[in-house]
């Protein structure tokens, strides 16, 4: 059982800790391959991407097309797919997190930070109907930053003492940990951790904890 941990804030990642929207992702993937012109790589599938969940799109594209973005059009077109495909294809939130959001809100200020593109959260919080809940929200498609950099920045512009991360991946552990913050490690979610400072098997036991 988890002790109780003291914390001003929470900052959340989005995929695996909030929601699953792989298969989404993987159907964006392919449509943006076929747009422009790329068939010398596999059908993207979603064992594919859950190798690759928690990386840099940069890093990814790399990984299932090497060579097809050194012009950065693959992204800029990947990312554009996204921000029109996502509201219609959406994904599915995890159990509890429609009923914990709220509650965790009135008690606590929420942010969140992902390795998405830039219009990922806005994606993400619009399609939930969960965007007045959360003060902030960073990318590293936004940002140009990392996801330590990120945590670094919410902490530093909002003058946060005790935050605490909440991801599914062993990066996301590393980057809070970097960043000077604790990591709730979500065991539901795509990844393992071995560091974490708590660890939750369903996302509403997250308001017994905090």
């Amino acid at each position: 059982m988890n002790d109780k941990m003291q914390c001003d804030a929470l900052i959340f990642d989005m995929d695996g800790t909030l929601w699953d929207a792989v298969d989404s992702y993987a159907r964006i993937w392919n449509t943006t391959f076929e747009q422009a012109g790329i068939t010398d790589v596999p059908r993207v599938t979603r064992q594919v991407l859950m190798r690759e969940m928690g990386k840099h799109l940069e890093d990814i594209i790399e990984d299932i097309a090497p060579g097809h973005d050194s012009d950065g059009r693959f992204l800029q077109l990947l990312n554009a797919n996204e921000a029109t495909m996502m509201p219609g294809l959406r994904g599915r939130l995890f159990d509890g997190v429609v009923e914990t959001i709220p509650e965790l809100a009135r008690r606590l200020p929420l942010f969140m930070v992902s390795n998405c593109g830039p219009l990922g959260l806005d994606n993400f919080l619009d399609v939930n109907g969960l965007r007045p809940y959360f003060k902030d929200a960073l990318s590293h498609g936004g940002t140009g930053l990392d996801k330590a950099g990120n945590i670094a920045l919410l902490i530093h512009k909002y003058g946060l003492t005790l935050p605490v991360y909440v991801g599914d991946t062993q990066g996301d552990s590393d980057a809070a940990h970097a960043a000077g913050a604790r990591m709730v490690y979500c065991a539901y979610g795509f990844g393992n951790v071995e560091d974490a400072d708590a660890v939750i098997h369903s996302f509403g036991e997250l308001k017994d904890i905090v």
